[in-house]
């Protein structure tokens, strides 16, 4: 039997694909890459915020629209979690609904041909607490980077988010069975591995009764192949000295660390049911600064927020021009069913929500520009992710650096990032070289030569 699955959403949710990918794999299925040639069509949503339900939904009809009468189509993720009877009704085209917490068991259903959706997992989520072990994935051929989720769920109740609900309250992966999966990951290739879970931070708190995520640091950073290491979704709240000791003073640890603190007014933090402060989120990132002095942070902010008044954005204005954040993206506030602020007062007129979402990224923008040409004539590591094809024209046109001299000795353009950059989200590093035998995976020697709001642009430094 062919699978084609199809992904939304976020790194999560691809983890989640990868792992039902191997699972059908080991039951006899091919993934196939056209979803024409697939006897069944997986589509994995993603339900958190609204423009991603919709995006989601939208996905669905634009598959149920292509498939062939010989097809199932099968949806499967956050969305089916959370409205499964919803859609069920509504969307009929669809042959089985199944929730997040039913990928262990869509490979025996669609091998069994039974049509039945699951119920909705939620009200299974006590019975799986124990379901989150090692487990195989399939990784794309080449692949040279590749996130590993250890923790599943959340404790955290902030009152806009939708995920407790939907993925059930956190659990951890026995740390054993995560250095297996690091391990399996590094002899397929993978040079980069990006930690993510719904907190990373917790991380062992609910099996050892303690944090325990310095220690899984270290002996991830043990493994022979493995380079680099990325920290994501890490709250505020859980960085603590050791754990900015451990990325200080491991050489793969990249001194990057993805920290979503949503605001920094108190006002707004304690509508949103956080567990910080203003206060504690400055607290926290001078530290990592004195300590870590090249450490680049992303966050996220959210804007329009119920409540929200206009000292509130002004003092979130002179946050982001004062602490300069590496990298920072914002979102609108989104009105979510089921969550404490569904129902709050004081709801901030949708256009105003843009409106201030778009200020934040004006004032960052400003930000990256200026930290950004600070680059300019120094050197980096960089990871290959591809090989930009371009002709001599083009190169010409588009770096501003490149000259006719230059130009003669050119041989290729390449893509990669930092280790101050996560893959997808942050910047792009565009580089010339001479060589044409670099792989994605390769590290190489980069200085800058020139910059944008977001991107670089370099030169391959000869070794």
């Amino acid at each position: 039997m062919k699978v084609f699955i199809d992904t939304y959403g976020c790194a999560k949710n691809e983890y989640d694909s990868s792992v039902l990918a191997a699972s059908l794999e080991e039951r006899g299925c091919s993934i196939v890459d056209d979803a024409f040639e697939a006897d069944v069509i997986v589509l994995n949503t993603c339900g958190f915020i609204e423009d991603a339900k919709k995006e989601s939904i939208e996905r669905i009809f634009d598959l149920a629209d292509f498939r062939r009468d010989d097809q199932k189509l099968i949806v499967t993720g956050c969305l089916s979690e959370r409205y499964h009877k919803e859609l069920a009704e509504e969307i009929p085209e669809v042959d089985m609904f199944f929730g997040v917490n039913d990928y262990d068991d869509i490979p025996d259903i669609i091998l069994s041909g039974n049509d039945k959706s699951s119920e909705s997992g939620a009200d299974r989520v006590g019975c799986i607490l124990d379901r989150l072990p090692y487990r195989r994935r399939v990784i794309e051929d080449g692949a040279h980077f590749a996130y590993m989720k250890i923790a599943e769920g959340c404790y955290n109740a902030c009152s806009f988010c939708a995920i407790p609900g939907i993925r059930g309250p956190f659990r951890s992966k026995k740390m054993e069975d995560c250095v297996k999966e690091a391990e399996d990951l590094a002899a397929k290739g993978i040079r980069e591995l990006i930690l993510i879970a719904q907190d990373t931070s917790q991380y062992g708190r609910d099996l050892y009764g303690e944090v325990r995520l310095p220690e899984l640091l270290h002996k991830l950073c043990r493994i022979e192949g493995i380079e680099w290491i990325r920290l994501m979704y890490v709250y505020d709240n859980g960085i603590t000295d050791e754990l900015i000791e451990t990325i200080a003073s491991e050489p793969k640890i990249c001194n990057y660390i993805d920290m979503p603190i949503q605001h920094v007014s108190d006002n707004v933090l304690r509508l949103m049911r956080r567990k910080s402060s203003g206060s504690s989120i400055r607290a926290v990132i001078r530290k990592l600064r004195e300590r870590i002095p090249d450490v680049h942070i992303r966050t996220t902010l959210l804007v329009g927020f119920p409540g929200e008044n206009q000292e509130d954005m002004e003092e979130l204005i002179g946050f982001i021009d004062t602490f300069e954040i590496d990298r920072l993206g914002a979102f609108a506030f989104s009105e979510e069913e089921g969550t404490p602020s569904f129902t709050m007062d004081g709801k901030v007129p949708e256009e105003e929500r843009a409106a201030r979402r778009d200020l934040v990224m004006t004032h960052q923008q400003a930000v990256s520009e200026k930290l950004n040409e600070c680059k300019i004539g120094k050197v980096f590591d960089v990871i290959v992710d591809e090989c930009v094809e371009m002709d001599a024209e083009d190169i010409v046109d588009d770096f501003n650096t490149v000259d006719e001299d230059t130009l003669s000795r050119v041989v290729n353009i390449y893509s990669g990032r930092t280790r101050y950059d996560a893959p997808e989200i942050d910047c792009a590093v565009t580089f010339v070289t001479k060589r044409m035998d670099l792989e994605p995976g390769d590290i190489v020697k980069v200085r800058i030569t020139d910059t944008y709001e977001y991107d670089l642009e370099g030169e391959e430094v000869e070794q």
